[in-house]
């Protein structure tokens, strides 16, 4: 009877444990649990069985390669719509409000107005054109702006949320390590630190172990202790406020700090590269401003041709052309955030005390010249049209109109988007393969009812032997009276 019992107790455990599996065969971070059962000498009375334990079967390589797939992933993720927000804002060409068709635009309407330069209607449309293009321009950098202050916000979430399950983490390591050496099952502890680290993985690439108590232990990439003896704390402050001077050098911005401690961002060893927190701080710190210098390059670009000595001889020296930095004339030290600040001489704003005919007859005239003189506008359209290195941004050294530069703005930002989006594909591949050999190694629902089978077979047999034994000694007993 003790020998039946001892298998009862056995199976009984089996089955819960068999049943948990199939239960959570589809929860996130369960690790499969199997019964350790072993032999024990029951003195006269024969052998039996005991439960030795709950082993908790998981693949710590494998977890370890699809945590830092999700990383890459996630960094892909982040530079692909960094890019894809940046192109929409540029426009493609045949969209009516993209930089490209604003460029277009205006000089076509300068062509108009050169045609007949005593239409009103015509140099009205001409300054309209050349508005809508400051527009557009300033549209972009504002756009760029918006998300490099999305990408602060968003750091200060993914911070929190790291910082809030690293100490769940230590919380659960406590637990663990005083319910480990017990006969206490603690796979549920583990199941939800699994749970925990997969929700921040995405965040950091991570390297994981566990000491001898069972306590979970993290590491980032390049070596950082994350979760060692006690949780590791982040530090980053947000701002409310982004403009195109905003940067991490000048102080404006906030670091990363590590228990108090600086972590550099940038550089061959990067802290706690690789993943979306990385990627927030490059698009930023780097993708942000490197986009507002080229757009701020088309800006001074556009200014400096319309500027150039000799077109409009009625302009003062020191004077600013049609485009201006805030009224100013655009300075080369000055470049940063221009694309913001790019207006249209106030001098052609009838809404600013200006005259659409000065556009004409120049920006420094004081009363309106001959209708049919074209001279002023031909110059500005010819301007445009003319072949120019960019003096500023990313481009190249090659000479190019102002459109060419507009369209090769837009081509190097499309390129660096595909080339963004084949990386992430490739990451993308990477983890479904890992994460579909992850799932091949987690619960097999068939082989657990079969085995649930197995295990009610036993216990059938088990029950047998004890009701026979109940029903040997009620003979016995009948027998003796």
């Amino acid at each position: 009877m003790s020998v039946a019992l001892s298998g009862l107790t056995v199976t009984s455990r089996a089955a819960d444990i068999v049943s948990s599996n199939i239960s959570n065969a589809m929860t996130d971070g369960y690790g499969v649990r199997q019964v350790s059962v072993t032999g024990q000498n029951l003195g006269n009375g024969g052998s039996g069985a005991r439960v030795l334990g709950v082993l908790r079967i998981e693949d710590a390589a494998l977890i370890g390669h699809r945590r830092r797939a999700e990383a890459e992933f996630a960094f892909g993720t982040t530079q692909g719509q960094h890019l894809n927000r940046l192109e929409g804002a540029i426009g493609i060409p045949d969209t009516p409000a993209s930089l490209a068709a604003r460029s277009a635009a205006f000089e076509a309407a300068l062509t108009a107005a050169a045609a007949s330069p005593h239409n009103q209607v015509r140099l009205a449309g001409a300054v309209d054109a050349a508005v809508a293009l400051a527009g557009t321009i300033n549209g972009i950098s504002d756009g760029i702006q918006a998300q490099r202050l999305a990408a602060d916000g968003a750091i200060a979430r993914g911070i929190e949320r790291f910082n809030g399950a690293l100490g769940e983490l230590a919380t659960l390591n406590t637990r663990i390590r005083r319910d480990g050496g017990g006969a206490t099952d603690v796979s549920g502890l583990l199941d939800a630190q699994a749970r925990l680290v997969n929700d921040i993985a995405a965040l950091v690439p991570l390297e994981s172990r566990r000491d001898a108590s069972g306590a979970l232990q993290l590491y980032s990439a390049d070596g950082e202790a994350l979760l060692d003896g006690r949780a590791a704390v982040l530090g980053f402050s947000p701002v409310a406020v982004m403009t195109a001077e905003s940067t991490l050098a000048d102080g404006a911005l906030s670091g990363l700090t590590l228990n108090g401690r600086a972590l550099a961002l940038d550089g061959p060893t990067a802290a706690l590269a690789g993943g979306e927190l990385a990627a927030l701080f490059l698009q930023r710190d780097a993708w942000g401003p490197a986009a507002q210098r080229d757009i701020d390059a088309i800006a001074r670009d556009l200014a400096a041709r319309l500027d150039a000595a000799g077109i409009d001889p009625t302009r003062a020296a020191g004077q600013p052309g049609l485009f201006t930095d805030a009224g100013a004339v655009p300075d080369a030290a000055t470049e940063t955030g221009l694309a913001a600040r790019l207006r249209v001489n106030a001098a052609v704003l009838p809404d600013q005390g200006g005259a659409h005919w000065r556009l004409r007859d120049g920006l420094g005239a004081a009363v309106p010249g001959p209708g049919g003189a074209a001279g002023l506008l031909q110059a500005q359209r010819d301007a445009l049209a003319a072949l120019r290195p960019t003096a500023s941004g990313s481009f190249s050294a090659t000479n190019r109109s102002f459109a060419g530069l507009v369209a090769d703005h837009l081509s190097g930002v499309g390129m660096a988007r595909q080339s963004a989006e084949t990386r992430q594909s490739h990451a993308a591949a990477r983890l479904d393969v890992l994460r579909n050999e992850e799932l091949a190694q987690g619960v097999n629902t068939d082989s657990e009812m079969l085995q649930l089978l197995r295990i009610e077979k036993i216990f059938a047999a088990n029950a047998r032997v004890i009701t026979a034994a109940q029903e040997m000694i009620d003979q016995l007993i009948r027998m003796g009276r």
